[in-house]
């Protein structure tokens, strides 16, 4: 079985590459857009859909593309969608206009959901043994937290030193090399497919449910909750969504077998993760516009400026959670690692207009990396626990789902909020600002204000995270043959196809 693999530790280098280039694009896009947006002739009214292509074609596909990977085998939708990646990375890096641009974008998005459940399902089946799943999960749950703020500093150099373009077209050499060491060094156990017919209602239902969703919390964050078709797109989301359940409770061969979902560990994981990404997600993105326009910090200073976050993401998932998961159970990392999380975000909230970088702000993203980080890695070690080796593409697309809702609601829910508080601090204090100065003073710190207040939801989204992983996850620690066995399908553990679990990323 693949725990003999003499290659299993060159692959996981191949696998950890192109996980950092999905990782990588979700941010690094978003320092050029301001470029990218005046080169090609963009609208302000049409540039979030640059992010917004990519989102929705990521979220609504990932069910899809999890389950094809059980159905192609893994190491084959792997390699098809680094290649189709890179292809639609330079497509957007030789865009004419508007629409090369966003379809190029919404390509990204669908190889995208093909190629990161494949990456995630593909460690979940060759690394079986405890103490060596864990070193393989640290290693990668480092990468995919922390390759997020790596995207900022790789971002603001190209567009600062080179051109925008090169955000795109940076893409290409990490597939290329991560496509040809996959190619040549994996080898998946076949036993692991899933060939049974595909549920293309189940495709149909998912995929048009998630777009909805996705669709509506964007639009909310432009438009606002009350918009007619934000609420619209709630509401289509709702109902076919419920019309998937419905579905897969009653076909042969569904895409997304409800058991995948009822066992608590599992569902502990996807709920409590999915609520952690609100609020990462969110915050990065207040950081990024306090430092860049209230501390007037250049794009590259603020993606170094985020380097600590990165090493707490290092030390908490490859230090502490890789040392202590085959030790204690998950629910005993996760939760700590949520709060030690919402201490950091607690410190945010104390952000003031001259807020010294030093001893404020880096230590808020150290605790917030380092919380993160050793919460990440048994997470990611139990999103595909106990599940056959047939589920795990689908058991692996479903924690990207929970991620890239969770990272659009995020976005969102914590921009719509501080945006109100922006509003409500410049009408109670306006009628002091009768100069120049003043009023820039006055936007500074309804500015600043807005992020704090959006901050401490994000502190109690995190209290909650905390909350649901104690509460919901109740497996042992993940060492020898307990490893296999904390599954919640059945009273007699799991057998050898079963000893499967794992994966993350992000948006």
């Amino acid at each position: 079985m693949s725990e003999t693999d003499p290659r299993r530790w060159k692959a996981l280098i191949f696998i950890a590459l192109a996980q950092l280039m999905v990782v990588l694009d979700a941010t690094i896009v978003n320092i050029a857009l301001p470029s990218a947006q005046q080169d090609l002739g963009i609208s302000d009214g049409n540039r979030q859909w640059v992010i917004t292509a990519y989102a929705l074609a990521f979220g609504g596909l990932l069910l899809f593309g999890g389950r094809i990977a059980d159905l192609w085998g893994r190491k084959r939708a792997f390699v098809v969608g680094l290649v189709g990646f890179a292809v639609a990375s330079v497509l957007g890096g030789a865009a004419n206009g508007e629409a090369m641009m966003l379809g190029a974008r919404a390509l990204q998005g669908a190889f995208g959901a093909l190629l990161a459940p494949a990456a995630l399902s593909l460690l979940a089946v060759m690394f079986t043994d405890a103490k060596e799943r864990a070193k393989a999960f640290g290693i990668y749950g480092a990468i995919a937290g922390g390759g997020g703020a790596v995207g900022f500093i790789l971002g603001g150099t190209l567009t600062e030193y080179l051109d925008w373009r090169w955000t795109f077209f940076v893409n290409v050499p990490f597939a290329i090399v991560a496509a040809l060491g996959a190619y040549f060094v994996i080898r998946e156990p076949a036993e692991g497919r899933n060939r049974s017919p595909l549920d293309i209602p189940g495709v149909i239902l998912s995929s048009l449910g998630l777009v909805a969703l996705v669709y509506g919390f964007t639009r909310a964050e432009s438009a606002g909750w009350s918009d007619g078709l934000t609420i619209g797109m709630f509401v289509t989301s709702a109902v076919l969504l419920a019309a998937f359940i419905v579905t897969e409770a009653k076909v042969k061969a569904p895409l997304l077998p409800l058991r995948v979902l009822t066992e608590r560990n599992r569902g502990g994981v996807y709920l409590s993760l999915g609520l952690a990404v609100i609020a990462m997600f969110g915050t990065f993105l207040f950081l990024t516009y306090y430092l860049q326009i209230v501390q007037g910090y250049s794009p590259v200073k603020t993606g170094f400026a985020f380097l600590p976050m990165i090493a707490g993401m290092i030390v908490g998932s490859t230090q502490i959670g890789t040392r202590l998961m085959t030790r204690v159970p998950p629910r005993l990392l996760m939760a700590p690692g949520f709060l030690v999380a919402a201490a950091g975000m607690l410190l945010l909230t104390q952000i003031e207009i001259g807020s010294s970088y030093t001893t404020l702000v880096m230590p808020a993203l150290l605790l917030l990396g380092l919380g993160m980080g050793t919460a990440f890695m048994p997470a990611m070690s139990l999103s595909t626990h106990g599940v056959q080796a047939r589920d795990a593409g689908v058991a692996s697309a479903m924690v990207n789902t929970s991620q890239q809702v969770g990272g659009a609601i995020g976005t969102a829910l914590l921009n719509t909020i501080a945006a109100s508080a922006t509003t409500a601090y410049v009408t109670s204090h306006a009628a002091g600002a009768t100069t120049p100065a003043a009023q820039k003073l006055l936007q500074s710190q309804s500015m600043v204000e807005g992020y704090t207040s959006a901050i401490w939801w994000a502190v109690g989204i995190l209290v909650v995270s905390a909350a649901i992983a104690f509460a919901f996850i109740n497996t042992g620690a993940q060492s020898g043959s307990s490893a296999a066995s904390g599954d919640g399908e059945g009273a007699g553990g799991v057998g050898k196809e079963d000893e499967v679990r794992i994966p993350v990323v992000a948006h």
